[in-house]
């Protein structure tokens, strides 16, 4: 069995989901005078590779510390999007079942190929990671319910599509080049395939039925993919009343890949 690192680095450089407070460091004491070094360590609990947990967007919903090891633990699969999605696209369960065998109850991690936009990639391109990937619309949502998916996780700043979240007003430059992309290859535009129904749809829709995911994977997944394997693991600190952990995933890799 080998353990493969599926998180990004984590540091002052980190990149935040868009308005989330970064990773800041600072000495209250030093040797002189006071005879020690100290310092004090702040972030938004959206940084770096971590899980969403259902109280981030259902208010009696789990927090991280009321999560099973057995629920976070489990058989699970990766699939390779790389060569089926690109700026904006939505990918769908046809696609990923295309790939890949996916189980009841698997564990579903998902390589769009952005990780590689990744901001301690050689490619990096921090507006490409968190405001141009591609993500899901409500039949991946539908298709994973009834697949009772345990987890999602993704290699990009979000489960949803950016332009099914508050970045498409943050960013209107960007979400007029999606517009037009939308209008082009599915012959609608946003606000029409993306109404205020399916507002962040892998947040609001997915947390009430217990379908949470994690966000920001990276490290070493390339290693992984298009096969079945056994679960990731969180080893990170879970906090009471907190949406996510600033998890460690490791992946146990196996050989078992789709006939």
């Amino acid at each position: 069995m080998k353990i493969i690192d599926l998180t990004i680095p984590l540091g002052v450089a980190t990149p935040p989901w868009p308005t989330y407070e970064p990773l800041q460091v600072k000495y209250f004491k030093r040797l002189a005078p006071n005879g020690a070094n100290g310092q004090v360590v702040t972030h938004s609990n959206h940084l770096g590779t971590h899980l969403d947990g259902e109280i981030h967007f259902y208010t009696p919903g789990k927090d991280i510390a009321s999560l099973d090891f057995d629920f976070l633990a489990h058989e699970g699969a990766v699939v390779d999007l790389s060569d089926c999605v690109a700026d904006y696209d939505i990918y769908t369960s046809d696609m990923i079942e295309s790939k890949v065998e996916i189980r009841e109850g698997d564990i579903l991690i998902i390589h769009t190929g952005f990780h590689h936009f990744g901001w301690d990639m050689p490619t990096a391109n921090e507006i490409r990671y968190m405001v141009q990937h591609p993500g899901p619309d409500r039949e991946f949502s539908l298709w994973a319910k009834q697949k009772k998916i345990r987890w999602i996780g993704v290699d990009c700043g979000s489960a949803d599509h950016p332009m099914n979240t508050i970045i498409r007003q943050w960013m209107p430059r960007q979400a007029k080049q999606a517009d037009a992309h939308f209008r082009r290859r599915y012959g609608q535009g946003l606000e029409e395939r993306f109404d205020d129904s399916k507002y962040q749809l892998m947040h609001i829709e997915m947390f009430p039925d217990h379908i949470i995911h994690a966000e920001c994977i990276g490290g070493d997944l390339d290693l992984l993919l298009n096969r079945r394997s056994r679960s990731p693991s969180s080893l990170g600190a879970s906090w009471m009343a907190n949406r996510a952990s600033d998890a460690v995933w490791r992946w146990s890799k196996t050989t078992n890949t789709k006939p």
